[in-house]
C-alpha cells in the first residue's frame, strides 16, 4: 500500500493539476528540454512536455561531483541547494510533489528538499511515464508532438 503523505497516485495528481496546483506545487526533475517538450523522451512512445502548472528543477542542479578523479555525485552545500530551489520560485515551506520520468530522480529532489527542512514533500512514483500514458491527462509543451 502507498503512504499517501509520501507517495502520490495518478488520481492524486489529476486532482492537484485540476486545482491548478493551488495548494500543492508539482516539481519536475527531468531536463529542461524534456520538460519544455523540445527534446524527446527516452521512451519513444511518450511525448515530451509537462503537467500543467508544474515547475522544472532538473535533479542535476542539486548535485555536484564528489571530487576530482572520483566517480559519482553528492548533494551541493546547503546554500547552493537553497539557491537552486529559490531559482524556481518554489517556497520550501509549502507542500509539493516531485515527479520525473519514472519516479527515480524525483526522489533526489524530494530528498534535497527534506535536507533543507521541507518534510511536506511527496513523490509521484508513476511520474511522466504514467501521466503521459494515461487517457485524458493534459500535457503542455513548447513544441507539440515531440515523440
Amino acid at each position: 500500500d502507498r503512504e499517501p503523505r509520501l507517495v502520490k497516485s495518478l488520481s492524486d495528481m489529476r486532482a492537484i493539476v485540476d486545482s491548478k496546483c493551488a495548494d500543492v506545487r508539482v516539481v519536475d526533475a527531468r531536463s529542461a528540454g524534456r520538460f519544455e517538450g523540445t527534446a524527446p523522451e527516452p521512451r519513444p512512445e511518450l511525448p515530451s512536455g509537462h503537467m500543467p502548472g508544474s515547475i522544472n528543477l532538473p535533479f542535476g542542479d542539486l548535485l555536484e561531483p564528489i571530487g576530482e578523479g572520483a566517480a559519482g555525485t553528492r548533494f551541493k552545500r546547503e546554500a547552493e541547494l537553497q539557491a537552486a530551489f529559490a531559482s524556481t520560485g518554489l517556497d520550501l515551506d509549502q507542500p509539493f510533489v516531485t515527479t520525473c520520468g519514472s519516479g527515480m530522480t524525483a526522489c533526489i529532489v524530494a530528498l534535497g528538499a527534506a535536507q533543507l527542512g521541507n518534510l511536506k514533500v511527496s513523490v509521484f512514483d508513476g511520474s511522466w511515464t504514467e501521466w503521459a500514458s494515461a487517457e485524458g491527462t493534459p500535457i503542455e509543451a513548447k513544441q507539440k508532438g515531440h515523440k
